[in-house]
């Protein structure tokens, strides 16, 4: 089998994008959990590669975005003291 520089350098750049999304979204729903009292969600997104929502924005999450969960960070606020 025969694959090209060019073509592994663009199979490698394409894994390189996509984790790094991975990454920016993951750290984004950390930062966002540090302010609010609703657990953060990352969700697979066709389009821009990965999106995080908060729970709050949606109440219970619909089946449609329920079933694109791939991580979740609970929210750091609390009332309970």
């Amino acid at each position: 089998m025969f694959i090209s520089a060019h073509a592994a350098h663009a199979e490698f750049q394409t894994a390189f994008d996509t984790n790094s999304a991975w990454i920016a979204a993951l750290d984004q729903a950390h930062a966002r959990a540090q302010h609010s009292y609703f657990t953060q969600y990352v969700l697979t997104d066709g389009q821009t590669g990965y999106l995080v929502i908060d729970e709050g924005d949606y109440a219970a999450l619909p089946a449609d975005l329920e079933r694109r969960v791939i991580d979740s960070v609970r929210g750091k606020l609390s009332d309970e003291f």
